[in-house]
């Protein structure tokens, strides 16, 4: 395995879909770095010679990826808890953020239904 920005890349995968594996990288930066670096994007990681892996290396060095695209992600949010905004709040109390329906849906963000008792749900007679 080929080791960028800290990140072992998987070997067998194609260069633009490996460098995904990296946070920070899209499929969209992948394939720009690799056009600015002119390699094709059908290379296989494994077929990649040294030269081309230090250039890769060398231009990861230009683009916030892995600890620090993370850690501003963070400083975003706790910025928006601070101030108190809407978007803040929504964070703090673990809810959908982008204005998604919460009376159903939204496990993801609100985790397993916790049963209240004799809690029923009105029906129409």
């Amino acid at each position: 395995m080929a080791r960028i920005a800290g990140v072992d890349i998987p070997n067998d995968k194609r260069v633009v879909v490996s460098l995904t594996y990296i946070y920070g990288i899209g499929p969209s930066t992948a394939a720009k770095i690799l056009a600015k670096l002119k390699i094709s994007e059908d290379k296989r990681v494994k077929d990649l010679s040294e030269e081309e892996l230090t250039a890769i290396r060398n231009e990861m060095q230009h683009h916030k990826v892995e600890g620090d695209a993370r850690r501003e992600v963070a400083m975003n949010i706790k910025r928006l808890q601070d101030i108190g905004s809407y978007r803040g709040q929504r964070h703090k109390k673990n809810l959908p953020v982008r204005g998604q329906r919460t009376k159903t849906n939204a496990r993801t963000r609100k985790g397993p239904r916790k049963t209240i008792a004799n809690k029923k749900v009105a029906t129409k007679e």
